[in-house]
Order: structure tokens, then C-alpha cells, then sequence
């Protein structure tokens, strides 16, 4: 007896701690790989914590700024059962939504996208026979957060992150001669690995309360 008590108490030892972080990894593994392990993971996790929704993002810097806005707004979403959940790119949303949707582990679905991505989205959703809503950025999330601030206020904030010289290098390229300066700020987010996360988080926390872009507004309200 007491034999199996200590094989049992070590394979508890090897299961992953119950939190968000440990879900979001076994679900997109899954995803991944097809692999029924993961996916007995993710569903013994969903079960636990417990999990009641997900939100399907593009990419990380969507996940920085919905985290960042969750967090000004006093709200805790894993402790909400929400996961918000990047996908590497919104092709990958089909999978996502059969695994998480009323096929796979039943949870609610929403999003937040780029316009152009809307389509992905949509038919996504409606084969997995998923009832979500999708809150679109007109170019991208970014393009949001910097018409929000405004120019300057983007600018101030680049040079407080001591990044003037890269900005300035960049805004002085022949490929950027003749673009609005909106674009120019978009692009310079894009252009070094890591800086459009960074940012996601940066431009959310600089927001005026009453100047949060309506997609990201409508998501955070929804969820």
C-alpha cells in the first residue's frame, strides 16, 4: 500500500503546476502536435483551475497590451478563468477554436484581430460552432495604440525608453521618405525582435483612461 502511495505521489510530482501559464503551454502544444497526452493535459488543467473562457490573439504584443489593460483595470484574468491565449498568427485560429471550443474543451471564445485577418476568424469560429466575438483593429493593434496617443506622445515615450537614436535611424531611411508618420512608428515597432511586445505593454500603460482604443476596450468589457 504504502508502495503505491509513493508511486502515485510521484507521478502527482511530474503534472505541471495548476496555474494559466502551464494551460496556455499544454493547449498550444497540442495544437502543435495533435499529441491526445497533451490534450488530457490541458483538459485536466482547464478542469482545474477552472477555465471558462479564452481569448485568441495573433501574436505576443496583443497578449502584452490585453494583459496590461487587464492589469490598470484592477483585474486578475487568470483568476477569472480566462486565458488569454497568442496563437503565432491568426491562420492558426481553425485549431485553436476546435480545441477550445464546443468540441473540445467547451470554453467561450473570443478574439481581437487585425482587419485583415478577419475572414480567419469568422469561418474559424463557425465550423467549430463556436459563438464568439471578434474585435477588429483597422490596420493592427498597434496602429490603435498609436492613434490613441498621438505622434508625440509615442515619440516622448520611445525616447524614454531610451530608443531615440534606433527611431531616428530608422525614420531617416529611404524606404520611409513620404510615409505618414503613423506608419513610420508602426513600422519602427516591427523592425527588432521582442520590440512590438515590449511596446504592447509600454503604449497600453500611457493610455488616458478615456482613450483606450475601442476593440481593446470592447474585449477587456466583454471578457
Amino acid at each position: 500500500m504504502r508502495k503505491c502511495l509513493a508511486r502515485a505521489g510521484r507521478k502527482a510530482k511530474t503534472l505541471p503546476m495548476a496555474d494559466m501559464g502551464a494551460f496556455r503551454e499544454a493547449v498550444t502544444a497540442w495544437s502543435a502536435t495533435g499529441s491526445e497526452g497533451r490534450g488530457d493535459l490541458a483538459r485536466e488543467l482547464a478542469a482545474r483551475l477552472p477555465v471558462r473562457s479564452a481569448v485568441l490573439l495573433e501574436g505576443l504584443s496583443d497578449a502584452a497590451a490585453v494583459d496590461a489593460l487587464a492589469a490598470r483595470r484592477g483585474r486578475d484574468l487568470a483568476a477569472e478563468g480566462v486565458c488569454v491565449l497568442p496563437m503565432g498568427g491568426a491562420t492558426n485560429v481553425g485549431r485553436f477554436a476546435r480545441l477550445l471550443g464546443p468540441a473540445g474543451l467547451g470554453l467561450r471564445l473570443t478574439g481581437l484581430c487585425d482587419a485583415g485577418e478577419r475572414r480567419y476568424y469568422d469561418r474559424a469560429l463557425e465550423h467549430a460552432g463556436a459563438a464568439g466575438d471578434v474585435f477588429v483593429c483597422a490596420a493592427d493593434l498597434e496602429d490603435e495604440l498609436i492613434r490613441a496617443l498621438g505622434v508625440p506622445r509615442v515619440c516622448e515615450l520611445v525616447r524614454a525608453q531610451g530608443e531615440e537614436r534606433p527611431l531616428q535611424t530608422f525614420l531617416h531611411q529611404p524606404a520611409q521618405q513620404g510615409r505618414p508618420a503613423p506608419e513610420q512608428l508602426r513600422r519602427f515597432l516591427g523592425t527588432k525582435s521582442g520590440r512590438k511586445i515590449h511596446y504592447g505593454r509600454v503604449l497600453v500603460e500611457a493610455l488616458d483612461p478615456d482613450r483606450t482604443p475601442a476593440p481593446l476596450d470592447l474585449l477587456l468589457a466583454h471578457v
